[in-house]
């Protein structure tokens, strides 16, 4: 069920909310959250469908925000809201709106939002693209338990990761950070595998390879000098993002190798080769994973903030002839401990 509002205000919106629901025979309210996407009128359909998908994990009350500020002086100095309701069909298990904000009004989206927010329940805002420069700052955010950017999106994902570094609070996390659940993931239980029925392993250097532009690279790098407390490489390789992890060991080198974005070979020393699936996954799933857990990032804030002044550093490409240890190199003043990873 869609219904158009033209020239409406946030009540005549939550009248249609009402009015919708009844109309589809469900009127009591199951949404656990509010997902409040900030974006534009070309990138709004691939967010939505994203979002949409994600609903039907996380049931919730989408609100999409487009800013329509206008090019002339005249535009621009209206003010009007348009609004589109809807309810079923592909809009997932929770309800969508669609608040395009003419003119003056472009400015003062917070006063729109704040009254279609579900009453006490969790309000989570995703910036697609341009995320502003302080997320906790900005009006929106600060209606939010968990506020969530995208720096694989920006012209320069290295310097967005340093700014976020110094304007982080609690509640701030990154899609560049959510790709890379499943690496971590593989990481620890490999070193969990190797301390089962001996000795901890040591480990006492790394080296990341991935795509020169891509920012989970650089958190993984960072997220693993953290962790353990040795140097960590950063190499360039063509990718598709993350191509490889490599962890020296007294015993040998922990490779987890993923060339073709899907399937990766995890070698372990004194155990035999086996495949991993590591596929590169859709922003419904990272949004799905992100809505599983509003509380704050700790282990995001750390490797976030561990070592970023060289992240402008020179990285060298991993050639087939050269040790992928060129690059540059994220050290913790720490000593060497033994493998902790999460």
């Amino acid at each position: 069920m869609n219904i158009d509002l033209t020239h409406t205000t946030s009540s005549q919106v939550n009248a249609a909310l009402v009015k919708a629901r009844r109309a589809a025979g469900f009127p009591a309210v199951g949404m656990v959250l509010t997902l409040v996407i900030v974006t534009d009128e070309g990138n709004h359909y691939d967010a939505l469908k994203a979002a949409s998908d994600a609903s039907r994990e996380h049931p919730s009350r989408i609100l999409v925000v487009i800013r329509r500020p206008g090019r002339s002086p005249r535009d621009r100095a209206q003010a009007r809201l348009d609004a589109e309701v809807r309810l079923g069909g592909e809009t997932g298990t929770g309800e969508t709106v669609l608040l395009r904000l003419h003119g003056e009004l472009a400015g003062h989206a917070s006063s729109v939002v704040l009254p279609l927010l579900l009453p006490d329940a969790p309000v989570v805002v995703w910036w697609p693209e341009d995320s502003p420069a302080v997320p906790s700052k900005d009006l929106l955010g600060a209606l939010a338990q968990r506020r969530i950017t995208d720096a694989a999106r920006t012209e320069d994902p290295a310097g967005t990761l340093a700014r976020r570094a110094e304007t982080y609070a609690p509640g701030d996390t990154d899609l560049a950070w959510t790709r890379i659940t499943p690496w971590r993931s593989v990481l620890a239980a490999a070193m969990d595998q190797r301390a089962v029925g001996q000795r901890q392993t040591t480990v006492t250097g790394a080296v990341v390879e991935g795509e020169e532009h891509n920012p989970s690279t650089e958190l993984l790098a960072l997220w693993l000098a953290d962790r353990l407390g040795v140097p960590v490489t950063r190499a360039l390789s063509e990718g598709p993002g993350i191509t490889a992890v490599r962890l020296a060991t007294p015993e040998g080198e922990i490779c987890l190798d993923r060339p073709d974005g899907r399937l990766a070979l995890l070698a372990v020393p004194g155990q035999p080769d086996r495949h991993v699936a590591l596929h590169r996954r859709t922003t419904a799933e990272l949004i799905a994973e992100e809505l599983r857990r509003l509380d704050p990032d700790e282990a995001y804030h750390h490797a976030l903030c561990h070592g970023l002044a060289n992240l402008g550093a020179e990285k060298a490409p991993a050639g087939p002839s050269d040790p992928p240890a060129a690059g540059r190199e994220s050290r913790r003043k720490a000593p060497a401990r033994k493998a902790a990873a999460r």
